[in-house]
């Protein structure tokens, strides 16, 4: 039996802000990482708006930010804006390094078989326990599914430079198949790039090889061709309906799994950051449980607001109209769509969403019947 004071199960990017977040408030608490891969962090690239999180919170952050911009575009076919915020990238391979400079334990290919209040077992027999546990495991959760953000992303290394100097958050100036379709663009260096097609669509299924061959099209036509150095692939569940996981005594369920993120965008950092404070501060000073109850109690709001628009998302626009829904937030007042991102909205904002002309493509017939809008035929 391995002991511990806090066992994480599940390396990914929460367990990683509540291993910087703990080492800056609380370095004497001796902390356990089980990750079923072979190393932190996985496959991914994790990005956030730099209003997304506290400054202390961007502080311990950092060393794993590899990427900084200080805008980013969006692209439709009536409304192209620049945004000025800062935005910023976590490459994944930065993860497994970094956490264990900060002195975490980490147990990889490590796969856990039962999880509960203070205890963790694993594949190979070994059993994990400590006064806390916090599961951390990735995003499974099928219920009142909406929708699904999919996407395939294809880091090119170009044979010259590609000329861009800010992200393109959202071409959607593409032919709208299964669903909503944009296309998301990272400059990473001036000869690389990342190029993401992204869907929010009825379906999980995802044809890996259909939709890279979409994003070499895509590069192809702007001059970015190359090599690929790596791919990423991704199926979120977007849920109209989703409640935090409550915490109890031993036992912290974060991440996804416990309701912490956004439904709309699919984002987890702003959220998972905040529940690394929340779980960090009270470790610090004694109270984790409470500050976790009160964090819940506020973004269970935001949590219900938020599910909500992936309702109205589905079920009120016709697949081919979704991008409308977009374009029309893209019109909003910067300040308001900085605190969507960072699920923080006040009332105000919430009813600036809809308190503008719809936007085109609104199914009456299923706004009143509650149904689901289909193509126009």
């Amino acid at each position: 039996m391995l002991r511990h004071d806090v066992v994480i199960v599940g390396g990914g990017l929460q367990a990683a802000l509540i291993a910087l977040a703990v080492r800056a408030r609380a370095p004497a608490v001796g902390l356990a990482i089980a990750e079923r891969g072979p190393a932190l962090g996985g496959n991914h690239t994790w990005c956030f708006h730099a209003t997304d999180v506290s400054p202390r919170m961007a502080a311990w952050i950092e060393p794993l930010v590899g990427h900084r911009w200080d805008g980013y575009d969006v692209a439709f076919p009536s409304h192209a804006r620049t945004l000025t915020g800062g935005y910023r990238a976590i490459p994944s391979d930065r993860v497994d390094a970094v956490v264990r400079a900060a002195g975490a334990t980490i147990y990889t290919c490590a796969h856990a078989t039962a999880v509960a209040s203070t205890r963790v077992e694993l594949a190979d027999g070994r059993a994990l326990t400590a006064p806390l546990v916090i599961d951390a495991r990735g995003p499974d959760r099928s219920d009142g599914v909406g929708g699904f953000q999919k996407f395939v992303g294809l880091e090119l290394v170009t044979t010259a430079p590609h000329g861009l100097t800010r992200p393109m958050l959202m071409d959607a100036c593409v032919p709208q198949t299964d669903g909503y379709r944009f296309v998301y663009v990272l400059p990473l260096a001036p000869d690389r790039l990342l190029v993401e097609d992204t869907y929010f669509s009825e379906r999980a299924y995802l044809d890996v090889d259909a939709v890279t061959a979409e994003v070499r099209a895509y590069a192809d036509a702007r001059g970015w061709r190359g090599t690929i150095a790596r791919t990423e692939t991704g199926v979120l569940p977007l849920p109209w309906q989703c409640a935090i996981t409550a915490p109890r005594p031993g036992l912290i369920t974060a991440g996804y799994q416990g309701g912490w993120f956004h439904p709309v965008t699919g984002y987890s950092l702003p959220v998972a950051a905040r529940l690394a404070e929340a779980i960090a501060d009270g470790l610090a000073e004694g109270d984790v449980l409470d500050r976790v109850d009160a964090l819940a109690d506020a973004h269970a709001d935001q949590l219900g607001f938020a599910s909500r628009l992936v309702w109205m998302m589905f079920r009120w626009f016709p697949p081919a109209q979704r991008r409308g829904v977009l374009e029309h937030f893209y019109r909003l007042p910067e300040d308001t769509i900085a605190r969507f991102y960072a699920l923080t909205l006040t009332r105000r904002d919430r009813a600036r969403v809809f308190l503008r002309r719809p936007p085109p493509g609104l199914s009456w017939r299923a706004l009143v019947t509650g149904g689901l809008a289909q193509d126009a035929r």
